[in-house]
């Protein structure tokens, strides 16, 4: 029975894991044997776990009620139902994502007590996330006892930016200090970038724009498959609009409120991660889905709030790269809301798109015409893939060694 990798992805309303077989020296990594994903994790949300084979078929299909509804609770859902499975192999090696590296990790590295102790420093920096992360190594730990732990981290793949693109005018105390742009869906980004070979080769000699548009949403503007600018800078609550953060706001908006409105630190944490972004302006749903399903007139005003925000940006990531050559969507919103990208490209035609709007409804990997200057693409991204590749090379380095 060969040996197995585990990853373990938790997002700020979801969780994802797979099960890759540990490849060997020089091997190329299958496909998962499976992967699962919790949905609609928090409050208000209808929480789902499912579990598809390599070839997309259900294996595991389930409501979730009560605690299970947590982070904590799904993953312990999730590992349960891993347990009743049996066979399979020896797990060798568990992989995380890890959204917060900080100033000090920019590479996978092996977890131990000293590294999760740093990590947890960082929750304050992305309260959505990073404590989710780090429950999940806890109960990866518990789990599978004395096996190779391995963290990955978002934050890592903007490392390469310049020295301009990461600092805020601040004083330059406050940037040693690690009061910077650090860029986050970096495991998202390595995913897309490793998919050019395969899609289009030229892809890795471009200057691309990747949109990872989901609960949480970012873009990043890259050369030659390296970050250069991204819209998320010091946590992950800047830039875009995203389900129920706010993304870009005048920090003296922060001031105010605790100033004028009375709010205390906590206060404003919860409205700006939490009760913002699409649930804020639609008093409706974090959901995209949702709100592209409803009348209420404060859905669509959602919606084309958070287009607008996309299109803007693109703008500017455009001029970071002194120039566009390719767009990429990703992420859940990015990869099947086909309406919503058609909306973007066509307000993105300045750019030199020239849309094929019959390919784009139809799924197709590629969204533009031969002719057009720019070309545009949705792909799906793969973060498990990439955790496990990571994982997979540490796993043997800790072998050799």
């Amino acid at each position: 029975m060969t040996d197995s990798l585990f990853t373990l992805n938790a997002g700020s309303s979801s969780i994802k894991a797979a099960l890759f077989e540990a490849a060997g020296e020089g091997g190329a990594l299958p496909a998962a044997r499976w992967s699962g994903q919790a949905d609609g994790l928090g409050a208000g949300l209808k929480a789902r776990l499912r579990v598809r084979d390599a070839e997309g078929r259900t294996l595991h299909d389930t409501g979730l009620e009560g605690d299970s509804r947590s982070h904590q609770g799904a993953l312990a859902a999730l590992l349960e139902w891993h347990a009743r499975q049996g066979g399979g192999g020896r797990i060798a090696a568990v992989g995380h994502r890890i959204v917060h590296g900080g100033a000090n990790f920019v590479a996978p590295v092996r977890i131990d007590d000293a590294v999760l102790a740093e990590l947890a420093a960082l929750e304050p920096l992305a309260p959505l996330h990073q404590p989710h992360n780090l429950a999940g190594v806890r109960a990866a730990m518990k789990a599978f006892d004395g096996v190779l732990q391995v963290a990955c981290f978002d934050t890592a793949f903007h490392s390469t930016q310049p020295d301009v693109n990461r600092r805020f005018a601040l004083p330059r105390a406050l940037h040693d200090a690690g009061v910077r742009r650090y860029g986050f869906h970096g495991l998202s980004y390595e995913s897309i970038v490793t998919q050019f070979a395969q899609l289009a080769p030229q892809l890795a000699r471009q200057r691309v724009i990747v949109a990872h548009l989901g609960n949480g949403a970012s873009m990043c503007g890259m050369a030659e498959g390296r970050s250069v600018a991204t819209t998320m800078s010091f946590s992950p609550l800047d830039g875009l609009t995203m389900g129920t953060r706010c993304g870009h706001l005048d920090a003296a908006v922060v001031l105010y409120l605790m100033r004028s409105h009375g709010m205390s630190a906590d206060d404003v944490e919860k409205l700006l991660f939490r009760e913002s972004g699409l649930l804020g302006l639609s008093g409706i749903s974090s959901d995209m889905r949702e709100l592209e399903a409803s009348a209420v007139p404060a859905a669509a005003e959602a919606i084309t709030h958070f287009i607008e925000q996309v299109v803007q940006h693109m703008g500017s990531l455009a001029a970071a790269l002194r120039g566009v050559d390719a767009i990429v969507f990703t992420g859940g919103i990015g990869e099947n809301a086909a309406a919503l990208r058609e909306r973007i490209l066509l307000q993105c035609g300045w750019l030199g798109l020239h849309v094929d709007a019959q390919a784009n409804r139809a799924g197709k990997a590629q969204l533009t015409t031969p002719e057009s200057p720019v070309s545009a693409w949705v792909l799906r991204t793969d973060e498990e893939a990439v955790i496990a590749r990571h994982t997979a090379r540490l796993l043997r380095l800790s072998q050799a060694g």
